[in-house]
């Protein structure tokens, strides 16, 4: 029998909603790093874990990153992801 299908909803400290499926998938955390890079400019990375222990790990990356790559500055969310029967955040 194939698992059900849900949305995983996100909600960022800044307010940004981010809705991901329909899925199986067991997914519990979301990330997003946001780099400002060494013109100003900025990037926006994101991901998924099954795990916070594996979102966390996504800190460390995000500093390796910002030595590797020359960001001025970086911030890290990393946020639980909420199972909904529907794209709605509410």
């Amino acid at each position: 029998m194939a698992k059900r299908k849900v949305y995983l909803i996100a909600v960022l400290p800044d307010g940004y909603v981010k809705t991901i499926g329909p899925t199986a998938l067991d997914l519990t955390h979301y990330w997003r790093i946001v780099a400002v890079l060494a013109n100003g400019k900025t990037e926006v990375f994101w991901g998924h874990s099954k795990s916070l222990a594996e979102a966390k790990r996504t800190k460390t990356l995000a500093v390796d990153a910002a030595a590797t790559r020359g960001w001025k500055s970086h911030a890290v969310d990393i946020v639980e992801l909420v199972r909904s029967d529907t794209p709605d955040a509410g």
